[in-house]
């Protein structure tokens, strides 16, 4: 490559992704409103079909449909495949019947399954009736695993081998069955009644002797997983094994699809879009395509889990007015009480946020989970003694009495080993209880620590004046 080549390629990678999006949705919407439809297909012929469902997606719906249907047929099927959900119905009602039906034929079984979780049961049970017997088959069998796991997850486009080929007829094999195949880098090899044996690479078998049969060649340790295996569990088996493909097998260990990576990106993407939601005690939907939602939908998201905590916030009221004598007698203590809750929330949202991800990720399960909750209740400690240095003198300069600083110190200290303890134990209480763990993150650690920071703060005043009193007298 010479230098001049290597910068153009530079320029390139620099304008990418959205960017170029924006540039070809742009020229796009000139040259359909202008009709120029020559030009369109030499503007989308260099471009990736990624971009240029993104590009597609930017346009006005009343020009989608234009726009895809100068694509060519087989460039139409995988850019559709790229298509947001919504894009993705809108041109199956703007497409002719018969459109509609040659772009749900085509497309490989686990993104028709996708595309079919989004759209009308009506719609749905049409289309699968108008689709070839093997491809309903295939499709109607995908369906009837459960949501969110590897065998609806997964795809039934791949190349199995048998332990008697030679390297050069299961070449021969490849080659043939290559173009309907999602990915041919990894060979699956089954016996006669498909039962996983083993699996070998595809540079394994271009590397093998012409002579040398599969089953001499292969790996017979292989890592799969069940039809029932939880989406996430699949992510993590091909992030810890850097697979381009997990197979997936039955309760008979027989062979009945892979999962790709590229469906495991979309699955981490989707995952933590939700535990994000649930950190902000924000309900999820089920496509999780909050921005897209209308104004009333995002209200019945957030309202659900503020009123939980709004209610659960009148504890804290009712705390103040249960010690509104200590408050009488000193009144400056109320000037101390936004810090302290304020302390112990942000401890124990901290505490929260990296249990959960270390749940996500995890290396709680490693660490162990009693030794992960001490931990953060020894952090929880230095942290309270830390702040003890600053707010301590301030609050006894503050109030001109050493009980204030005294009150305020003691209580900082209790407020912030508690919140890092239940900052770190409530999430993984729910994991045991077999609950999202997200559903205990900062709002909720936040909304306890309140009102039990209050409590704490107010009972030690309370101590210390009846101990004061006792001296005095």
């Amino acid at each position: 490559m010479n230098e001049a080549t290597a910068a153009t390629n530079d320029e390139a990678s620099v304008v990418s992704g959205s960017e170029l999006a924006d540039v070809v949705a742009n020229q796009l919407q000139t040259m359909l409103s202008a009709g120029n439809y020559d030009a369109v297909k030499m503007l989308l012929q260099p471009v990736q079909p990624v971009d240029i469902a993104e590009a597609i997606g930017r346009l006005p719906r009343t020009l989608q449909a234009l726009a895809f249907r100068l694509l060519s047929k087989d460039e139409a099927i995988e850019v559709y495949e790229y298509l947001d959900p919504a894009v993705q119905q809108s041109l199956l009602e703007r497409l002719r019947s018969g459109e509609v039906l040659e772009l749900v034929e085509e497309m490989s079984p686990d993104d028709r399954v996708q595309l079919f979780d989004e759209l009308p049961a009506k719609v749905v049970r049409r289309l699968l009736a108008e689709l070839s017997p093997a491809e309903r088959r295939v499709t109607a069998q995908l369906l009837g695993y459960e949501a969110e796991t590897a065998g609806r997850l997964m795809t039934t486009e791949y190349i199995d081998l048998k332990e008697f080929h030679s390297a050069a007829q299961a070449l021969m094999i490849v080659r043939r069955r290559a173009p309907d195949t999602e990915t041919i880098y990894s060979l699956y090899v089954t016996d006669g009644e498909r039962h996983l044996t083993g699996i070998l690479s595809l540079r394994d078998l271009v590397t093998a002797d012409p002579e040398d049969r599969i089953g001499d060649v292969m790996t017979r340790e292989v890592v799969n997983v069940r039809t029932d295996t939880d989406q996430e569990e699949v992510a993590r088996a091909i992030q810890r094994y850097d697979f381009l493909a997990v197979p997936v097998v039955d309760r008979e260990q027989r062979l009945v699809g892979i999962v790709t990576v590229d469906d495991v990106i979309d699955v981490i993407e989707q995952e933590a879009t939700r535990d994000l939601y649930a950190a902000g005690a924000v309900q999820a939907g089920e496509d999780d395509d909050y921005f897209q939602s209308n104004l009333l939908v995002v209200a019945r998201r957030r309202v659900v889990w503020l009123a939980v905590l709004l209610v659960a916030n009148l504890f804290t009221s009712q705390v103040i007015a249960m010690n509104d004598a200590v408050l009488k007698q000193w009144v400056l203590l109320a000037a101390f009480i936004p810090l302290l809750i304020g302390t112990g929330g942000n401890v124990g949202a901290q505490s929260s946020t990296v249990v959960i991800r270390g749940l996500s990720t995890q290396r709680i399960q490693a660490l162990g989970q009693m030794k992960a909750v001490f931990r953060e209740a020894m952090a929880g400690t230095l942290l309270g003694l830390l702040m003890l240095l600053v707010v301590v003198p301030f609050a006894w300069w503050r109030g001109g009495d050493w009980l204030v600083g005294a009150a305020v110190g003691i209580s900082l200290l209790a407020i912030s080993i508690l919140a890092a303890t239940a900052g770190a134990a409530l999430p993984l209480l729910f994991d045991r209880m077999g609950l999202d763990p997200a559903l205990m993150s900062a709002p909720f650690i936040t909304t306890a620590t309140d009102v039990a920071g209050v409590l704490i703060y107010l009972r030690t005043a309370a101590w210390l004046l009846q101990y004061t009193n006792g001296l005095a007298a």
